[in-house]
């Protein structure tokens, strides 16, 4: 007995197939660039309906007495937030005199920190003048605030110096006083007291000018403060330019709409789990695929390449079927139209070697008005009972969700499925194979509609007849053309039938 290993190499599919992935998402191009088109739309849309409102920028050199060659811009951070304060917006708003809120007026300004020193304020207004004395507000506002902060601290500083110097002051003069008491005619050991004490008063002597000096340090630092902060960059209203503005906001859009377009594209591909490729479409159906055809013509000059390969699949299928006296049939999923057309040049190939009947069992009936003058007879599918066992018929149906699959046997014993790529799910595809085997009609091979141009995968199953439906290898062989069965039933080859389940089917 032989086995196959189709179990084997299934066991070893990645989870997600990319190459799958990536010509699923391509064959749905007109999601992603229409997505993309409605953001490039809707972006120039906005930047013509909503134009940002007129801009003024202003820039301030701020100085801090803490200033550091290796500060990580703490400084600087600290005072864009200080400009989102009610306190500066309220100084603003009065020397504006507006009536407006803090609150309101701190959402149409912002502060960025350009460097440790340079602060950028940007304001908006219903006008380039109102936005350019509102920048102009805030700034001498940020100004003076942050001048009276840095005075503040520098008397701070300084009294705290000072009330140490005092304090010092104080206790030096306590010394000097027990200094003063001393008698000279002292003993030895009060001796030594004495030189204690004299040398605490030269400390605190040493301690009382070092706070001196210090506290005029910290008053001399504060006017460099004051005249290193200010605004090196006057405020001016920042130039819009609509055909700029559409162009960014149109590319941005477009590339949002691109990139969710794609997105949807990809997880819907995942979600729906519609194979694609020759490969996946055989293995999922259990049979080759024989032959391919574009879904539409195309154009002008793919034309002609259309049509030889339509003759070129009716040449195959005419010798695949012209030596078998049994009837055969084209399923379709997914592309009605194609298959209609692919059993009328069927039909007229058979027609030369003897009668040929077309029953016509596809939904809403196809066939009808596509015959022309002598071209074989249509019939439809209730009328197929009342033809002779040894005429010749082509039948036509449908594998689509909702067949009546007990009634495909009567439109043939044998078929040829015509499957659209990426209609079919694999689960579908797997229901087929298995009804088909049940119904013991054997799938002569698939012909693909509509493949991705890109697709290099193999739709030959290799093994051939070890991976043919279960009703191939059941089904009754005829005798010399004739219709007795053989009592004998051809062995069954022990292989892995996609979509079978434990119970066989």
């Amino acid at each position: 007995m032989t086995t196959s290993t189709t179990s084997e190499s299934s066991a070893a599919t990645p989870l997600i197939d990319l190459q799958a992935l990536v010509v699923a998402v391509r064959r749905r191009r007109r999601l992603w660039t229409a997505m993309a088109l409605l953001g490039l739309l809707a972006g120039a849309a906005v930047a013509v309906l909503m134009p940002p409102p007129p801009t003024a920028v202003t820039k301030v050199l701020v100085t801090h007495a803490e200033d550091q060659p290796n500060d990580t811009g703490t400084l600087i951070r600290t005072d864009v937030q200080l400009l989102q304060t009610t306190q500066i917006a309220d100084k603003a708003l009065q020397s504006l005199k507006s009536p407006e809120k803090a609150a309101d007026f701190m959402k149409e300004y912002q502060g960025a920190g350009l460097t440790n020193n340079l602060l950028q304020i940007t304001v908006t207004g219903d006008s380039e003048a109102q936005a350019v004395a509102r920048a102009k507000a805030l700034a001498d506002s940020f100004v003076a605030d942050h001048v009276r902060r840095m005075k503040d601290t520098a008397q701070a500083e300084a009294k705290a110096l000072l009330d140490q110097r005092d304090r010092m002051r104080v206790e030096l003069a306590q010394v000097n006083k027990q200094i003063g008491n001393r008698s000279p005619d002292s003993d030895p050991k009060a001796s030594a007291g004495i030189e204690t004490l004299f040398a605490r008063r030269a400390e605190l002597n040493s301690r009382i000018s070092d706070f001196d000096q210090r506290a005029a340090d910290a008053r001399t630092g504060t006017p460099k403060v004051i005249a290193g902060t200010q605004i090196v960059d006057a405020p001016r209203a920042v130039p819009h330019s609509l055909p700029k503005a559409l162009v960014t906001d149109a590319a941005v859009g477009g590339i949002l709409g691109l990139v969710i377009g794609l997105a949807i594209a990809a997880v819907g591909t995942v979600v729906a789990d519609r194979p694609v490729l020759r490969r996946d479409i055989a293995a999922n159906l259990g049979a080759s695929v024989i032959a391919e055809l574009p879904r539409r013509s195309g154009k002008l000059w793919r034309r002609r390449r259309t049509r030889v390969t339509r003759e070129r699949l009716t040449a195959t299928l005419a010798r695949t079927t012209g030596d078998s006296t049994e009837p055969v049939s084209l399923l379709e999923l997914g592309c009605a139209r194609s298959t209609s057309v692919i059993a009328l040049d069927l039909a007229r190939a058979l027609a030369a070697q003897g009668p040929v009947t077309v029953v016509d069992d596809l939904p809403g009936g196809q066939l009808e008005g596509r015959t022309k003058p002598g071209d074989p007879p249509v019939v439809s599918g209730e009328r197929a009972a009342t033809l002779s066992p040894q005429e010749r018929r082509i039948g036509v149906g449908s594998v689509a969700p909702g067949t009546a699959w007990t009634d495909l046997r009567h439109l043939g014993t044998q078929t040829v499925l015509v499957v659209r790529a990426g209609h079919g799910s694999a689960a579908w595809l797997h229901t087929v194979a298995r009804q088909l085997a049940d119904q013991r009609i054997p799938v002569i091979g698939v012909v693909l509609i509509d493949p991705d141009p890109r697709d290099r995968t193999d739709g030959t199953l290799w093994d051939g007849l070890h991976t043919a439906l279960r009703g191939r290898a059941e089904r009754p062989a005829r005798q010399n053309g004739t219709n007795q069965p053989r009592t004998e039933r051809q062995p069954i080859w022990a292989a892995h039938v996609p979509g079978n389940d434990q119970d066989g089917r």
